[in-house]
């Protein structure tokens, strides 16, 4: 489940990241924001989560609901899991 930043509970307790671009992608974050009407942390959290940064609970879950609906053994899931996620981060 994609969540958007402008989802998040503003009473949740959020932890504070720093982190240091270049001149050029923090101007361009900047633009992509005031065109999309949509916050930096919302990009960020947007490219994050389309990147495959999720918490681990989240792969066991999917390996859960894969493993499932393909009745395969656990070891047999875990290995399907990490095919198609290396083929999906490889853009195949």
């Amino acid at each position: 489940m994609v969540r958007s930043f402008e989802d998040l509970d503003p009473d949740e307790d959020m932890p504070r990241l720093t982190i240091s671009l270049s001149a050029s992608t923090h101007r361009a974050l900047k633009e992509a924001s005031a065109r999309q009407g949509r916050s930096m942390g919302a990009i960020i959290e947007e490219s994050l989560d389309l990147r495959g940064v999720r918490p681990i609970d989240t792969a066991r879950d999917i390996v859960a609901r894969a493993r499932a609906q393909a009745r395969l053994e656990t070891d047999e899931a875990a290995a399907v899991a990490v095919r198609e996620t290396r083929l999906h981060r490889e853009g195949r």
